[in-house]
């Protein structure tokens, strides 16, 4: 599921729902939520372990923060449906708005992708402002209350112990926060399979594939009308890449990433000699010539992609809720995480309008499922291009892979062509849209050199 096939969000869709929601954690993914369910409960608590700063600094906790962060179509629309004027908020903030269609250049098999010949507008600025200012107003909203500095130490369960009716905090003194419905974003790093399996309840299956990915940041001096934002993953045979995208301030970050073993540096001298050795040379000229304003480098270890199937469980306590990167996360090199915070926040808000509170986490994980699996086979199925990829392999990954090296190929000079990949790489459209009569025609063309080749 991508934005193309759900339907929009719409404010006087949800009637009343109950009476206080709890969102533990305030990671965009427990903001968005929030959102939604401020619809339709009389209040809604956000529980956040993590001191939260009234600047846009990185958040404790969230190492990924002081990493490039570009928010792609699909949720830069459901952000600006969520929160009126959002985008006029961003900008006046500092974001920029850049043109994936001209400021964005996409290297990838062995070339660069074409511009596409329409306008595709896209999110630039650190994930602190954008985080920031989701925060804002989300904290805006009355009956919303964001308790930051407070630990949930476990869930509450009904005397049946079929439901969960809140949670314990550990703050400045234990307390027990009553709940209508109580929803786990606290991300990769989840408890609540291990609190399931203590409960007697299955916990979810889970699948982890194996890319040993780590990546390093540094912010960089931009001159002030330069948007061009570059990108190009490692891909087979090479197991390094990089990418650099416009931020506030007239900076921009810089980040190079390996995989499989061939770890990026956490050296700033050696920042530079890393990225000398990428496919592209963008990187590196940009670094001869403006100073790097990063004290040091941050770096972030990815081991793996990993989802837990909680659409395959048959028994889940009542009035609990997993969403977000506490459900699957995927290589963050893609960019697909702020996005599908966002489509899951919509697939809520649709199943809150439909069902109410009945069979809640049923509903809304098979709805959900849909989203993963998009974003899950982009992600792993790119992975697996590397032999040294290991885990359970998506049905019909290899043949994918296949059409996508020769899609890519053949938008090194076709920007129509361009603009279909573009369309999911942005979860805006499905990748089943690159297998319309019309896209496979242009793909599978062979190409005037191929011809040449077969008659010479």
């Amino acid at each position: 599921m991508t934005l193309e096939n759900i339907p929009t969000y719409d404010p006087e869709h949800v009637g009343r729902v109950g009476e206080h929601a709890v969102v533990v954690g305030a990671s965009i993914s427990g903001l968005l939520t929030t959102r939604v369910l401020a619809d339709g409960f009389d209040r809604v608590t956000v529980v956040e372990r993590n001191e939260l700063s009234d600047e846009p600094v990185a958040r404790d906790g969230a190492p990924q923060t002081r990493h490039p962060h570009l928010l792609q179509g699909g949720g830069r629309v459901i952000l600006d449906d969520l929160f009126p004027d959002f985008g006029d908020e961003f900008v006046a903030a500092g974001g920029l708005v850049i043109d994936a269609a001209s400021d964005f250049n996409f290297y990838d098999e062995d070339g660069y992708v074409a511009h596409p010949p329409t306008r595709m507008p896209l999110y630039a600025g650190s994930r602190p402002l954008l985080e920031y200012i989701v925060r804002r107003r989300v904290a805006d909203i009355d009956g919303v209350r964001v308790f930051d500095g407070c630990h949930v130490i476990d869930y509450r369960m009904d005397d049946t112990g079929k439901a969960v009716t809140g949670v314990e905090l550990r703050g400045e003194s234990e307390t027990v926060l009553s709940a209508d419905l109580t929803v786990d974003a606290t991300g990769r790093a989840s408890r609540t399979p291990n609190w399931l399996e203590n409960q007697g309840y299955t916990p979810p299956e889970v699948a982890d594939v194996t890319v040993d990915l780590a990546y390093s940041t540094v912010t960089v001096d931009r001159d002030t009308d330069d948007k061009r934002a570059f990108w190009a993953p490692a891909s087979p045979p090479y197991t390094r890449g990089g990418g650099t995208i416009p931020i506030e301030a007239g900076r921009r970050q810089m980040l190079v990433n390996g995989v499989h073993g061939d770890d990026p540096p956490t050296d700033i001298d050696e920042f530079r000699t890393f990225a000398s050795t990428l496919q592209i040379t963008e990187l590196e000229e940009i670094l001869e010539t403006h100073e790097i304003l990063s004290e040091d480098v941050a770096y972030y270890p990815f081991p793996s992609n990993r989802r837990r199937y909680y659409e395959q469980l048959d028994r889940f306590p009542d009035r609990l809720l997993v969403v977000g990167d506490a459900i699957a996360s995927y290589n963050p090199v893609y960019g697909q995480g702020m996005s599908v915070a966002a489509l899951h926040a919509l697939v809520l808000h649709h199943t809150l309008a439909d069902n109410g509170l009945g069979n809640l986490a049923i509903q809304f994980f098979d709805e959900a499922e849909r989203v993963i699996d998009t974003a899950w086979l982009m992600a792993v199925g790119a992975d697996f291009q590397f032999p040294q990829t290991t885990g359970p392999k998506p049905r019909g990954t290899a043949i994918m892979g296949w059409y996508l090296s020769r899609l890519t190929r053949k938008a090194h000079t076709d920007g129509e062509l361009a603009e279909r990949l573009f369309r999911v790489i942005l979860m805006e459209k499905p990748p089943t849209s690159l297998f319309r009569p019309s896209v496979v025609g242009r793909v599978l063309k062979p190409s005037i050199r191929s011809l040449h080749q077969t008659n010479a």
